[in-house]
């Protein structure tokens, strides 16, 4: 050791302190830190919880924002849409093969000069770029657009007036919906291909289900369309009900002037061949007026022809509101009955314990069906929460009892009481702050909890939430498990991947919530 000697040290270390100078230490040149800001500077620290926050607020606002930027409602439905894949105008004309409403088709000769008869006659990319492949067997490969695929479906019947009105659409946008249709003796002759209105061209055995064109000798299909000379436009009128379209000019063949026959009249209408894509946007812009301007999916359609975009941002919306409404619900009645449990124990304790175990041992499965049979006309969503709420707060009360015991005789109560605090101040001013980590971590474990046991109930058909604007998530992954065999994964790729994204993102921002509002950590952020 050193040896130190006092009577060494030099004079001039030595300092006179004048009679009037006071000494003290130094201000503390830092601000006070809140407790709220000290959680949250322990919650950025946590860098997995910062990414699960901003994962959650973005799903949040897609569930806010979404449902204003598409003209769909859970309620629409297209049957001829159906099964469509995603599609946007950014990738619509790429060559990427992605997202552009396409997906790959395999095929043999037959369904090939079909689709290749259908890009013909409307002058669409029915096959993408007009590119394909054939393999060794004859087999034909090719990006297939979902959207032009569809064509005119069965020939369709409507009225005079719509046929008259399709006509001035027509001829005020340039537009063309209707296209000549076939004379029922040159249509194939079994009942399924006779009334198929993609079947325009002349078939090699009209008697045959494969409805095989024909070509000739330079490659092309030969038109079936039904035609007349004008002299006999009279003659046609009266003998087969024949339509033509006003102003059209025809086409001249062997010296004289001939036109097409656009439609006949049938019981009930005109019957008329109607590409569906232009028929679609007609129908919505001009008959309904609902704002859908054209066929377009974003995240495609399901088996009966529901946008999954709309379905996905409704359903996100009815899972986030229901969820926070249950959770709030149990939460202050959770709160309020565990911290009274806590704080005085004793009898008072063992009889809200022994209840809360009698209400929780009741399946939930049981209340639900139970309310749903007692109040079978109430709203599905409405007998959601009561089932959720009997129950759910027993878990939040089981919390808030278990930290009550943990501090009620810490010493700090004890000088509150000492100080003649009252026990509501006690309770919620001294006590529950502390605990608040655990509960508050609870909290936000139990929406996403809600929402996946609600997810599970509309999977599995217990709960309908298909009414009106409303719908959920697990009913769009019910229908994408009936769409994956049908080569339409993507009908549950997002509603699962919102799913997957909403459970991990609040688990990882529960745990840091965890550790934001556990009091043993303050003053460890610095």
């Amino acid at each position: 050791m050193m040896d130190h000697n006092i009577n060494n040290i030099p004079a001039e270390k030595f300092q006179f302190v004048k009679r009037n100078e006071s000494l003290h230490d130094s201000k503390f040149s830092t601000k006070p830190v809140s407790y709220f800001q000290g959680a949250f500077r322990r919650f950025c620290k946590n860098k997995g919880a910062v990414v699960g926050g901003v994962v959650i607020a973005v799903l949040v606002l897609f569930a806010i924002i979404a449902p204003f930027f598409t003209p769909f409602q859970p309620a629409y439905y297209d049957m001829v849409y159906a099964y469509v894949t995603p599609k946007t105008h950014l990738f619509e004309n790429s060559n990427i093969g992605f997202w552009d409403g396409c997906r790959v088709k395999e095929t043999n000769r037959v369904g090939y000069l079909k689709d290749l008869a259908l890009a013909t006659e409307t002058g669409r990319e029915v096959i993408k770029n007009g590119e394909y492949e054939i393999d060794d067997d004859g087999n034909y490969t090719y990006r297939y657009d979902t959207y032009y695929g569809v064509g005119f479906g069965k020939y369709k019947i409507i009225s005079p007036d719509e046929f008259n009105d399709i006509q001035r659409y027509q001829n005020e946008t340039g537009r063309q919906i209707l296209y000549p249709v076939v004379k029922v003796s040159d249509r194939p002759t079994l009942e399924k291909n006779k009334y198929d209105a993609n079947i325009y061209y002349e078939v090699e055995n009209p008697n045959a289900s494969s409805h095989r064109p024909k070509i000739d000798k330079n490659g092309n299909i030969i038109p079936n369309y039904w035609t007349y000379e004008e002299s006999e436009f009279s003659n046609l009128m009266a003998e087969y009900n024949s339509l033509r379209i006003e102003g059209e000019n025809g086409f001249e063949k062997d010296g004289k002037q001939h036109f097409y026959v656009y439609g006949r009249r049938v019981d009930g209408g005109i019957e008329v061949r109607a590409e569906y894509y232009e028929y679609y946007i007609y129908q919505h812009n001009e008959i309904k007026k609902d704002g859908i301007k054209e066929p377009l999916f974003l995240f495609g359609t399901t088996d009966t022809g529901k946008d999954i975009f709309a379905c996905l941002a409704y359903g996100a919306r009815f899972s986030f509101i229901f969820a926070t409404v249950v959770a709030i619900a149990n939460f202050v009645v959770g709160v309020i009955w565990g911290s009274i449990s806590g704080y005085f124990g004793g009898k008072i304790d063992l009889f809200m314990e022994r209840f809360s175990e009698i209400l929780g041992s009741v399946p939930t499965m049981i209340v639900i069906t139970l309310l749903k049979y007692h109040m079978g006309s109430s709203s599905q969503a409405l007998v959601l929460f009561i089932a959720f709420f009997a129950t759910g707060w027993i878990g939040m009360a089981g919390r808030t009892r278990m930290q009550f015991y943990r501090f009620k005789n810490q010493e700090y109560v004890l000088a509150a009481r000492t100080l003649g605090a009252r026990d509501s101040r006690i309770m919620f001013k001294h006590i529950f702050p502390n605990g608040l980590g655990t509960i508050v971590t609870s909290f936000a474990l139990v929406i996403p909890s809600m929402i996946y046991s609600e997810t599970s109930l509309s999977y599995l058909g217990i709960i309908n939430l298909e009414a009106g604007n409303t719908t959920s998530v697990g009913t769009l992954i019910a229908a994408g498990q009936k769409c994956i065999m049908a080569n339409a994964g993507y009908v549950a790729f997002f509603p699962c991947m919102f799913l997957v994204l909403l459970m991990l993102s609040f688990n990882l921002f529960g745990n840091g919530l965890r550790d934001a509002f556990n009091p043993s950590l303050r003053g460890t952020e610095d």
